[in-house]
Protein backbone atom coordinates (compact mmCIF):
# COMPACT_ATOMS: atom_id res chain seq x y z
CA UNK A 1 0.00 0.00 0.00
CA UNK A 2 0.95 3.50 -0.84
CA UNK A 3 0.19 6.77 0.95
CA UNK A 4 0.52 8.99 -2.43
CA UNK A 5 -0.20 12.47 -1.51
CA UNK A 6 -0.48 14.02 2.61
CA UNK A 7 -2.74 17.32 3.57
CA UNK A 8 -2.78 18.96 6.14
CA UNK A 9 -4.55 22.09 7.64
CA UNK A 10 -3.95 23.23 11.01
CA UNK A 11 -2.07 20.45 12.68
CA UNK A 12 0.42 20.42 14.86
CA UNK A 13 2.60 23.53 13.45
CA UNK A 14 1.04 22.93 9.91
CA UNK A 15 -1.25 25.89 8.95
CA UNK A 16 -1.48 24.15 5.16
CA UNK A 17 0.65 21.70 3.91
CA UNK A 18 0.31 19.41 0.93
CA UNK A 19 3.27 16.85 0.29
CA UNK A 20 3.28 14.29 -2.92
CA UNK A 21 5.35 11.05 -1.99
CA UNK A 22 7.48 8.69 -3.94
CA UNK A 23 6.12 5.13 -3.66
CA UNK A 24 9.72 3.73 -2.44
CA UNK A 25 11.80 5.85 0.04
CA UNK A 26 10.94 9.47 1.33
CA UNK A 27 13.64 11.07 3.19
CA UNK A 28 12.31 13.89 5.18
CA UNK A 29 15.53 15.86 6.91
CA UNK A 30 15.65 19.21 8.50
CA UNK A 31 16.13 20.65 12.41
CA UNK A 32 14.46 19.57 15.05
CA UNK A 33 11.59 21.13 16.20
CA UNK A 34 10.51 21.94 12.33
CA UNK A 35 7.67 19.59 11.82
CA UNK A 36 9.02 16.23 10.38
CA UNK A 37 7.84 13.86 12.89
CA UNK A 38 4.17 16.17 12.76
CA UNK A 39 4.04 14.60 9.36
CA UNK A 40 5.18 11.38 10.46
CA UNK A 41 2.46 11.32 12.82
CA UNK A 42 -0.28 12.47 10.34
CA UNK A 43 0.62 9.51 8.37
CA UNK A 44 0.19 7.24 11.40
CA UNK A 45 -3.28 8.79 12.76
CA UNK A 46 -4.78 8.12 9.31
CA UNK A 47 -4.04 4.58 9.45
CA UNK A 48 -5.34 3.80 13.12
CA UNK A 49 -6.68 7.23 14.45
CA UNK A 50 -4.09 7.14 17.55
CA UNK A 51 -0.46 9.35 18.42
CA UNK A 52 2.42 7.42 19.42
CA UNK A 53 2.55 11.46 21.13
CA UNK A 54 -0.82 12.56 22.57
CA UNK A 55 -3.15 10.86 24.60
CA UNK A 56 -6.04 13.40 23.45
CA UNK A 57 -6.89 14.89 19.95
CA UNK A 58 -6.77 18.66 20.96
CA UNK A 59 -2.74 18.25 21.24
CA UNK A 60 -2.73 17.80 17.72
CA UNK A 61 -4.98 21.13 17.16
CA UNK A 62 -2.47 24.05 16.40
CA UNK A 63 -2.99 26.35 19.21
CA UNK A 64 -5.17 29.17 18.90
CA UNK A 65 -7.09 26.88 16.21
CA UNK A 66 -10.36 25.13 16.80
CA UNK A 67 -10.34 22.52 14.11
CA UNK A 68 -7.75 20.72 12.61
CA UNK A 69 -7.75 18.64 9.29
CA UNK A 70 -6.04 15.56 7.66
CA UNK A 71 -6.18 14.18 4.28
CA UNK A 72 -4.89 11.07 2.89
CA UNK A 73 -4.86 9.59 -0.79
CA UNK A 74 -4.03 5.92 -0.49
CA UNK A 75 -3.50 3.30 -3.13
CA UNK A 76 -4.12 -0.42 -0.94
CA UNK A 77 -6.01 -2.98 -2.32
CA UNK A 78 -6.20 -2.64 -5.37
CA UNK A 79 -7.62 0.41 -5.25
CA UNK A 80 -8.17 4.11 -4.44
CA UNK A 81 -8.99 5.72 -1.44
CA UNK A 82 -9.05 9.04 0.38
CA UNK A 83 -8.99 8.93 3.97
CA UNK A 84 -9.95 12.15 5.64
CA UNK A 85 -9.90 12.88 9.39
CA UNK A 86 -11.48 16.46 10.95
CA UNK A 87 -10.76 17.41 14.42
CA UNK A 88 -12.66 19.48 16.54
CA UNK A 89 -11.88 21.00 20.52
CA UNK A 90 -14.66 20.08 22.53
CA UNK A 91 -16.30 17.49 20.18
CA UNK A 92 -15.83 13.91 18.63
CA UNK A 93 -13.52 13.01 15.91
CA UNK A 94 -14.96 12.83 12.40
CA UNK A 95 -13.72 9.81 9.63
CA UNK A 96 -14.00 9.62 6.01
CA UNK A 97 -13.55 7.41 3.19
CA UNK A 98 -13.72 8.04 -0.07
CA UNK A 99 -16.48 10.57 1.28
CA UNK A 100 -18.45 8.19 3.46
CA UNK A 101 -18.71 8.34 7.24
CA UNK A 102 -16.87 5.76 9.47
CA UNK A 103 -18.61 4.82 12.11
CA UNK A 104 -15.51 3.49 13.81
CA UNK A 105 -11.76 3.95 13.90
CA UNK A 106 -10.78 0.18 13.55
CA UNK A 107 -12.17 1.14 9.82
CA UNK A 108 -9.41 3.19 8.81
CA UNK A 109 -7.26 -0.08 9.68
CA UNK A 110 -8.97 -2.01 6.90
CA UNK A 111 -7.83 -0.02 4.34
CA UNK A 112 -4.44 1.68 5.38
CA UNK A 113 -1.58 0.19 7.61
CA UNK A 114 1.32 1.76 9.09
CA UNK A 115 4.36 0.35 11.32
CA UNK A 116 5.78 3.40 13.12
CA UNK A 117 9.37 2.93 14.67
CA UNK A 118 11.04 6.05 16.53
CA UNK A 119 13.60 6.76 18.92
CA UNK A 120 11.20 5.77 21.60
CA UNK A 121 10.42 2.30 20.35
CA UNK A 122 14.42 1.66 21.47
CA UNK A 123 13.71 1.37 25.85
CA UNK A 124 10.38 -0.86 24.15
CA UNK A 125 12.16 -2.95 26.22
CA UNK A 126 12.91 -1.78 29.17
CA UNK A 127 10.17 0.36 29.93
CA UNK A 128 6.87 -1.08 31.52
CA UNK A 129 4.23 -3.22 30.87
CA UNK A 130 2.19 -0.42 29.07
CA UNK A 131 4.61 0.55 26.43
CA UNK A 132 4.77 -2.93 25.20
CA UNK A 133 0.99 -3.35 25.98
CA UNK A 134 0.30 -0.27 23.54
CA UNK A 135 2.72 -1.85 21.10
CA UNK A 136 0.47 -5.08 20.85
CA UNK A 137 -3.02 -2.69 20.80
CA UNK A 138 -1.51 0.14 17.67
CA UNK A 139 -0.90 -3.50 15.64
CA UNK A 140 -3.73 -5.74 16.38
CA UNK A 141 -6.19 -2.68 16.33
CA UNK A 142 -5.46 -1.77 12.11
CA UNK A 143 -5.55 -5.23 11.50
CA UNK A 144 -8.70 -6.33 13.53
CA UNK A 145 -10.97 -3.57 13.64
CA UNK A 146 -13.34 -6.34 15.90
CA UNK A 147 -10.71 -5.86 18.23
CA UNK A 148 -10.18 -2.24 18.06
CA UNK A 149 -13.85 -2.13 19.01
CA UNK A 150 -13.76 -4.04 21.99
CA UNK A 151 -10.27 -2.66 23.48
CA UNK A 152 -12.08 1.18 23.15
CA UNK A 153 -15.28 -0.29 24.88
CA UNK A 154 -13.07 -2.20 27.18
CA UNK A 155 -11.20 1.38 28.27
CA UNK A 156 -14.51 3.17 29.16
CA UNK A 157 -15.33 0.20 30.94
CA UNK A 158 -12.21 0.06 33.08
CA UNK A 159 -12.72 4.34 33.95
CA UNK A 160 -16.44 3.29 34.92
CA UNK A 161 -15.45 1.16 37.19
CA UNK A 162 -12.34 2.52 38.14
CA UNK A 163 -14.73 5.70 39.21
CA UNK A 164 -17.38 3.09 40.99
CA UNK A 165 -13.83 1.98 43.45
CA UNK A 166 -12.98 5.07 44.15
CA UNK A 167 -16.35 6.07 45.31
CA UNK A 168 -18.57 3.70 46.23
CA UNK A 169 -17.48 4.41 50.59
CA UNK A 170 -18.91 7.63 49.52
CA UNK A 171 -21.85 6.50 47.46
CA UNK A 172 -22.98 2.94 48.46
CA UNK A 173 -25.44 2.75 45.93
CA UNK A 174 -22.97 2.86 43.16
CA UNK A 175 -21.98 -0.77 44.16
CA UNK A 176 -25.29 -1.57 42.78
CA UNK A 177 -23.93 -1.52 39.04
CA UNK A 178 -20.47 -3.17 39.84
CA UNK A 179 -21.64 -6.92 38.96
CA UNK A 180 -23.11 -5.57 35.81
CA UNK A 181 -19.39 -3.77 34.85
CA UNK A 182 -17.43 -6.41 35.72
CA UNK A 183 -19.61 -9.40 33.56
CA UNK A 184 -19.27 -7.06 30.72
CA UNK A 185 -15.38 -6.18 31.21
CA UNK A 186 -15.45 -10.12 31.59
CA UNK A 187 -16.91 -10.48 28.56
CA UNK A 188 -14.98 -7.67 26.04
CA UNK A 189 -11.57 -8.20 27.89
CA UNK A 190 -11.70 -12.11 27.15
CA UNK A 191 -11.55 -10.99 23.16
CA UNK A 192 -9.00 -8.64 23.76
CA UNK A 193 -7.31 -11.34 25.77
CA UNK A 194 -8.11 -13.75 22.75
CA UNK A 195 -6.67 -11.32 20.12
CA UNK A 196 -3.48 -10.63 22.04
CA UNK A 197 -2.56 -14.26 22.46
CA UNK A 198 -3.00 -14.99 18.46
CA UNK A 199 -0.98 -11.81 17.47
CA UNK A 200 2.30 -12.75 20.10
CA UNK A 201 1.83 -16.35 18.78
CA UNK A 202 2.65 -15.49 15.68
CA UNK A 203 5.03 -12.83 16.68
CA UNK A 204 7.21 -15.61 18.01
CA UNK A 205 7.48 -16.90 14.47
CA UNK A 206 8.74 -14.19 13.24
CA UNK A 207 10.85 -12.05 15.29
CA UNK A 208 13.19 -14.77 16.65
CA UNK A 209 14.85 -15.27 12.84
CA UNK A 210 15.10 -11.01 12.31
CA UNK A 211 16.93 -11.07 16.40
CA UNK A 212 18.93 -14.42 14.56
CA UNK A 213 19.89 -12.17 11.52
CA UNK A 214 21.03 -9.43 13.70
CA UNK A 215 22.85 -10.55 16.09
CA UNK A 216 25.07 -13.40 13.74
CA UNK A 217 23.31 -15.82 14.98
CA UNK A 218 24.47 -15.02 18.37
CA UNK A 219 21.10 -14.33 20.22
CA UNK A 220 17.92 -15.94 20.58
CA UNK A 221 14.98 -14.05 20.87
CA UNK A 222 11.92 -15.80 22.68
CA UNK A 223 8.22 -13.60 23.09
CA UNK A 224 5.66 -14.79 25.61
CA UNK A 225 2.32 -13.16 26.65
CA UNK A 226 1.39 -12.72 30.16
CA UNK A 227 -2.35 -12.52 31.19
CA UNK A 228 -4.70 -13.35 34.26
CA UNK A 229 -3.50 -15.98 36.18
CA UNK A 230 -6.89 -18.03 35.86
CA UNK A 231 -6.19 -18.35 31.95
CA UNK A 232 -5.06 -21.41 31.26
CA UNK A 233 -5.09 -20.81 27.71
CA UNK A 234 -5.44 -16.82 26.14
CA UNK A 235 -5.47 -18.33 22.63
CA UNK A 236 -8.85 -20.38 23.70
CA UNK A 237 -12.52 -19.14 22.18
CA UNK A 238 -13.79 -15.91 24.71
CA UNK A 239 -16.45 -18.05 25.80
CA UNK A 240 -14.02 -20.40 27.71
CA UNK A 241 -11.87 -17.48 28.43
CA UNK A 242 -14.59 -15.27 30.10
CA UNK A 243 -15.65 -17.87 33.01
CA UNK A 244 -11.88 -17.67 33.92
CA UNK A 245 -12.06 -14.24 33.98
CA UNK A 246 -15.13 -14.08 35.75
CA UNK A 247 -13.57 -16.35 38.47
CA UNK A 248 -10.82 -14.03 38.45
CA UNK A 249 -12.90 -10.96 39.32
CA UNK A 250 -14.76 -12.80 41.95
CA UNK A 251 -11.51 -13.40 44.11
CA UNK A 252 -10.17 -10.18 43.93
CA UNK A 253 -13.56 -8.60 44.44
CA UNK A 254 -12.92 -7.52 48.36
CA UNK A 255 -9.15 -6.24 47.46
CA UNK A 256 -10.39 -4.16 44.32
CA UNK A 257 -13.12 -2.60 47.27
CA UNK A 258 -10.89 -2.09 49.74
CA UNK A 259 -7.85 -0.67 47.27
CA UNK A 260 -10.71 1.05 45.51
CA UNK A 261 -8.99 0.42 42.21
CA UNK A 262 -9.41 -2.40 39.39
CA UNK A 263 -6.87 -5.20 39.84
CA UNK A 264 -8.69 -7.94 37.32
CA UNK A 265 -8.81 -8.02 33.55
CA UNK A 266 -6.49 -7.75 30.80
CA UNK A 267 -5.35 -4.19 31.52
CA UNK A 268 -2.32 -5.57 33.17
CA UNK A 269 -1.03 -7.60 30.35
CA UNK A 270 2.52 -7.83 29.38
CA UNK A 271 4.41 -9.04 26.72
CA UNK A 272 7.36 -10.93 27.78
CA UNK A 273 10.68 -10.56 26.17
CA UNK A 274 14.13 -12.57 26.51
CA UNK A 275 16.84 -12.97 24.75
CA UNK A 276 18.70 -16.45 25.26
CA UNK A 277 16.26 -17.30 27.88
CA UNK A 278 16.78 -14.52 30.04
CA UNK A 279 14.44 -11.63 30.84
CA UNK A 280 15.29 -8.78 28.16
CA UNK A 281 14.24 -6.50 30.52
CA UNK A 282 16.00 -7.37 33.52
CA UNK A 283 19.33 -8.51 32.09
CA UNK A 284 19.59 -7.74 28.58
CA UNK A 285 22.59 -4.90 27.38
CA UNK A 286 22.19 -1.59 25.55
CA UNK A 287 22.93 -3.19 21.75
CA UNK A 288 20.61 -6.83 22.22
CA UNK A 289 17.91 -3.98 23.78
CA UNK A 290 18.16 -1.85 20.66
CA UNK A 291 17.73 -5.28 18.85
CA UNK A 292 15.19 -6.87 20.44
CA UNK A 293 12.77 -3.57 19.75
CA UNK A 294 13.80 -3.53 16.05
CA UNK A 295 13.28 -6.78 15.43
CA UNK A 296 9.45 -6.67 17.23
CA UNK A 297 8.98 -3.92 14.24
CA UNK A 298 10.05 -5.35 11.83
CA UNK A 299 8.39 -9.01 12.57
CA UNK A 300 5.27 -7.11 12.42
CA UNK A 301 5.52 -5.12 9.33
CA UNK A 302 5.77 -8.56 8.21
CA UNK A 303 2.59 -10.20 9.92
CA UNK A 304 0.99 -7.63 8.20
CA UNK A 305 1.90 -8.34 5.10
CA UNK A 306 1.03 -12.24 5.65
CA UNK A 307 -2.42 -10.85 6.91
CA UNK A 308 -2.97 -7.96 3.75
CA UNK A 309 -0.79 -9.26 0.94
CA UNK A 310 0.35 -5.74 0.85
CA UNK A 311 3.65 -3.92 2.69
CA UNK A 312 2.49 -1.82 4.97
CA UNK A 313 3.83 2.05 4.98
CA UNK A 314 7.04 1.99 7.32
CA UNK A 315 7.42 5.24 9.37
CA UNK A 316 11.03 5.09 10.43
CA UNK A 317 11.10 8.77 13.18
CA UNK A 318 15.16 9.33 13.26
CA UNK A 319 15.59 6.02 14.22
CA UNK A 320 19.29 5.30 12.26
CA UNK A 321 21.37 8.18 14.11
CA UNK A 322 20.50 6.19 17.48
CA UNK A 323 21.85 2.79 15.96
CA UNK A 324 25.74 2.15 14.99
CA UNK A 325 26.42 1.23 11.21
CA UNK A 326 25.99 -2.21 11.36
CA UNK A 327 22.38 -2.09 12.56
CA UNK A 328 21.58 0.90 10.40
CA UNK A 329 23.10 -1.14 7.46
CA UNK A 330 20.69 -4.28 8.51
CA UNK A 331 17.76 -2.26 8.76
CA UNK A 332 18.31 -0.60 5.41
CA UNK A 333 18.36 -3.83 3.46
CA UNK A 334 15.45 -4.62 5.53
CA UNK A 335 13.10 -2.68 4.53
CA UNK A 336 13.60 -3.60 0.86
CA UNK A 337 9.83 -3.21 -0.67
CA UNK A 338 7.05 -1.23 0.56
CA UNK A 339 6.95 2.63 1.08
CA UNK A 340 8.95 3.91 3.44
CA UNK A 341 8.92 7.38 5.11
CA UNK A 342 12.42 8.25 6.94
CA UNK A 343 13.22 11.82 9.02
CA UNK A 344 16.28 12.65 9.47
CA UNK A 345 19.15 15.81 10.27
CA UNK A 346 20.35 17.48 6.74
CA UNK A 347 23.68 15.59 7.64
CA UNK A 348 22.74 12.26 8.32
CA UNK A 349 24.30 10.27 4.71
CA UNK A 350 23.25 6.91 5.71
CA UNK A 351 19.65 7.29 4.53
CA UNK A 352 19.40 5.94 1.00
CA UNK A 353 19.09 8.28 -1.85
CA UNK A 354 16.56 6.92 -4.17
CA UNK A 355 12.67 8.28 -3.87
CA UNK A 356 12.21 11.69 -2.52
CA UNK A 357 13.55 14.28 -0.14
CA UNK A 358 11.85 17.12 1.72
CA UNK A 359 12.63 19.98 3.64
CA UNK A 360 10.66 20.94 6.45
CA UNK A 361 11.47 24.30 7.97
CA UNK A 362 9.07 26.28 10.83
CA UNK A 363 5.84 23.99 9.32
CA UNK A 364 6.59 24.15 5.61
CA UNK A 365 7.97 21.22 3.51
CA UNK A 366 9.62 21.28 -0.01
CA UNK A 367 10.76 18.86 -2.46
Amino acid sequence: MILKRLELDFFRNYVHAEVELSPSVNVIWGENAQGKTNLLEAAGFLSSCRSHRARYDRELIQFGVEHAFLKGEVAAHQREFTLEARLHRGERRQLFSNGVKLKTAGELGEVFNTILFCPEDLSLIREGANQRRRFLDDAICQLRPKYAAALAEYKRLYEQKTRILRDWEEKPSLLDTLDDFNLRMAQVGAVVIHYRAHFVRRMSQLAPPIQSDFSGGREELGLRYETVSTVTDPEAPPKAILEQLLEHQQSHRRAELESRQCLSGPHKDDLAVEVDGRSARQFASQGQTRTAALSLKLACRELFREDTGEWPVLLLDDVLSELDARRQTFVLERINGGQVLITCCEEDKSVPVSGRRFRVRDGSVTA
